[in-house]
């Protein structure tokens, strides 16, 4: 009997987003029973899998505690829980080499927002939701947006907006099981005057794109640095954006349910599923 393998995504997105069934289809083609299972649905009988690889589960950041404990309760998880209950909250910036500067705002200080311009969002967050730009002549908005997110009991993180981004773009390193697989380029996508998003998502512009010796090494950088060794990482995403001085800086780690863009990556989707099959 083959076994079973359920790729774990959100009510929002029942099929899985977009790039995902690359993945499905390369499962069973192997001989494994993989479908998409949505995380909080409570028909869904978790023991009947082998595994259970986290995928488009981008609900969770609004209830990042329920989220945590369901990964908890997941005999066999990919990602593992103890990297999910990590990575789900970005205070793990401060821990990681090459991070952009960030201040983290809770109830218990008062805030006032920095010169020029800056990113306001939750610290568990997904998506871009709740996340906007600010900048001189914002700063009312920007103190709005964070009182409600800290009246909602959120921590707030505020970054530097790096206006590289604007030209260059970001650059998202993909690795699986701990080894470089390709990487993407997404371009800018918060834009002046636009509050925060209350989607899903944010849209993506997306190409392909071959990073720079400097990207690579602070990408490797960064996943040496964690409290586990990278190889037990089913998948991993390493987003970087150049600061003012051209070195890339840590914007984010996607370590929980990134977009793995596999079908920018040739053979992207056919080594994934060979690494969810040994770890079968």
């Amino acid at each position: 009997m083959a076994q079973r393998v359920a790729l774990a995504t959100c009510a929002e997105l029942p099929e899985l987003a977009d790039d995902e069934p690359i993945l499905l289809d390369e499962l069973r083609a192997r001989g494994v029973d993989a479908e998409p299972a949505v995380w909080d649905d409570p028909a869904v009988d978790w023991e009947r899998y082998a595994l259970v690889v986290i995928r488009c589960t981008w609900d969770y950041s609004w209830r990042r505690d329920q989220f945590v404990a369901w990964a908890a309760s997941i005999p066999r998880l990919l990602n593992a829980p103890e990297v999910i209950r990590w990575n789900t909250d970005k205070r793990y910036l401060a821990k990681l080499p090459g991070a952009v500067a960030t201040e983290f705002v809770d109830r218990e200080r008062a805030w006032q927002p920095p010169d020029g311009e800056f990113v306001v969002k939750p610290a568990i967050s997904s998506g871009s939701r709740h996340t906007a730009r600010y900048g001189p002549g914002d700063e009312e908005q920007a103190r709005a947006h964070v009182g409600e997110l800290v009246a909602a009991g959120r921590t707030v993180m505020v970054q530097p907006y790096l206006d590289a981004v604007d030209e260059h773009g970001e650059t998202a390193l993909l690795f699986l099981g701990g080894e470089y697989s390709h990487a993407i380029r997404k371009g800018q996508m918060l834009r002046p005057g636009h509050g925060p998003s209350t989607d899903l998502f944010l849209a993506e512009q997306i190409a392909a794109r071959t990073p720079d010796d400097a990207e690579l090494v602070l990408a490797d950088r960064v996943l040496d640095a964690l409290p586990w060794p990278r190889s037990e990482l089913l998948y991993a995403r390493v987003d970087l954006i150049p600061g003012a001085d051209g070195r890339p800086r840590l914007v984010e780690l996607e370590l929980t349910e990134p977009s793995l863009y596999l079908s920018f990556g040739e053979g992207a989707a056919r080594r994934l599923a060979d690494l969810v099959i040994e770890r079968l």
